[in-house]
């Protein structure tokens, strides 16, 4: 095993495989721009060494200046974590090539599966249904093929994730200009202008299920995760195991992910996502050749330290269990807390987190990168931590996640807390009656409201929750950031969350 790791990355999710580091004695070392001197991730190793200036978000892009830093602590690998350069072939190779291990696929793995089109057509080899969808040239190419698909249909960047470039059409003009657009933009972040397209599928759920890999075509699975509540194709809460599905295709999902991870003679952690349609019938999405945002939620049910797992696949090339050893117990669900305005578009805040309180509980775990007094720098993803509740039954990780989105507290900077609060609150959550799109065609019209309100409304609101907090023994929900109220349907009715009823809100 190694005795010295490098973290290539920041935040949350450099905190929390520093975690792991430690209890397994493995010393962590943290790298900073400028713009995180002092940051929460920086204390977090047993060392940390600055790679960058606070202009630049590619201080963490840089290759050489983390190769640089790892040579200077005598690390003996890396973990990318996730973004930056998690999905990197020309990192993976990079690291390798300095005689130092990459924590994950190999840099061919990343390449070919990093590629929608590629992995598409790995995932029809092995046998896994795809998304009916084609390539082509330019977007004359791809409208004639749009035409044989029939409308509406999806147009994607061919590299990359996120939803970047993503955009739905429904007639030829559009298919044109949202082709041009998305190879644009598809240039600009991913280094590659391909785009191809594939048809809608309507109202679909998003699965997803963990993997590992030993490199040497075994694999197994971890179950799968429910990812459906999304906004602009990104993901807002998960859970673990995804509710409604019956046993056989619980299986059938497993079976295909772990068919394609064989098929790729995968190494590492990863996630294969799939479209589920209320029928049952599913395709396959993606890979995510890194670790998820969401693999807590994965880790509660499992007891799967999946952190670990990948420093011991790297270290021993051999998977650390087999597929008898995976057992799910209760469910879990996860929060995904932003530095971002749900009142302004969800644009992304900066500034200091001036007072940050996370809740506390036997069955809630907090993966954060700020407390009180840090910075949110406006050069990163504004992610400041994430909420993941357990329970015995779905109904009482929810009820958890609700409690613990209350006693959550970030002053200095606005976040997303009411908008979770108002989300994890809806009927439709607790029933798990949703797709990937009910957030935007339903929820979202009635937090708007809210969201809005008139200025004597929540300057009303201000005043009650400074009398609550000031009040002796007034219970253990906390203080909200935003408790002005939750919506409980599209309707437009409001209720504010416990002991915080308003008037003119209700």
């Amino acid at each position: 095993m190694f005795r010295k790791v490098l973290i290539a990355n920041r935040g949350e999710i450099a905190c929390r495989i520093a975690a792991t580091l430690r209890e397994m004695g493995i010393a962590p070392v943290m790298v900073y721009s400028a713009a995180d001197r002092g940051a929460l991730h920086t204390r977090a190793g047993s060392e940390a060494i600055p790679i960058g200036p606070a202009e630049a978000r590619a201080s963490y892009l840089d290759i050489e200046a983390v190769l640089g830093a790892a040579r200077r602590a005598g690390a003996e690998a890396i973990h990318p974590g996730y973004g930056f350069l998690a999905e990197s072939p020309d990192f993976a190779a990079a690291v390798e090539a300095a005689g130092l291990t990459f924590i994950g696929p190999t840099p061919e793995q990343i390449r070919t599966l990093g590629d929608k089109r590629a992995a598409r057509s790995l995932a029809a080899r092995a046998g896994v249904p795809v998304v009916p969808g084609a390539e082509g040239g330019d977007s004359k190419a791809l409208a004639a093929q749009a035409r044989k698909l029939g409308y509406p249909v999806i147009v994607k960047a061919a590299l990359g994730g996120g939803g970047k470039g993503m955009r739905i059409v429904a007639d030829e003009p559009s298919l044109i200009e949202a082709a041009e657009s998305a190879s644009r933009l598809a240039l600009t972040a991913f280094g590659d202008a391909s785009v191809y397209v594939e048809k809608r599928l309507e109202r679909p759920r998003h699965v997803e299920v963990q993997v590992l890999g030993d490199g040497n075509g075994g694999a197994i699975h971890l179950l799968e995760r429910e990812c459906s509540l999304q906004r602009r194709h990104q993901k807002v809460i998960e859970e673990s195991p995804a509710p409604g599905l019956d046993e056989a295709l619980r299986s059938r999902l497993a079976q295909a992910a772990v068919d394609l991870a064989r098929a790729a003679r995968y190494r590492g952690a990863g996630t294969v996502e799939f479209l589920v349609a209320g029928d049952g019938a599913f395709h396959f999405l993606e890979v995510n050749t890194r670790l998820q945002v969401e693999h807590p939620v994965t880790e509660v049910v499992t007891g799967v330290d999946l952190v670990r797992a990948q420093l011991q696949i790297a270290a021993e090339r051999r998977l650390p269990f087999d597929q008898s050893a995976v057992k799910g117990q209760g469910h879990a669900i996860e929060a995904r807390i932003y530095a971002e305005d749900p009142s302004r578009g969800f644009l992304p805040q900066a500034g200091e987190a001036a007072k940050v309180r996370w809740p506390r509980g036997p069955f809630l775990r907090v993966d954060a990168g700020v407390e009180s007094g840090n910075q949110v720098p406006v050069h990163y993803d504004p992610i400041l931590a994430k909420l993941i509740a357990g329970g015995e039954t779905r109904k009482a990780a929810l009820a958890r996640l609700v409690a613990g989105l209350d006693a959550a507290l970030v002053h200095g900077v606005v976040t997303n807390l009411p908008f979770l609060r108002a989300l994890a609150r809806a009927r439709e959550v607790e029933r798990a009656s949703f797709d990937t799109e009910w957030i935007e065609r339903e929820f979202l019209a009635g937090f708007t409201a809210l969201a809005t309100a008139p200025a004597p409304d929540l300057a009303l609101a201000a005043v009650s929750i400074f009398e609550a907090e000031k009040t002796p023994g007034a219970g253990s929900r906390g203080p909200a950031a935003d408790p002005t109220g939750v919506p409980r349907d599209g309707s437009g009715a409001f209720r504010a969350p416990g002991r915080w009823r308003l008037p003119g809100l209700e």
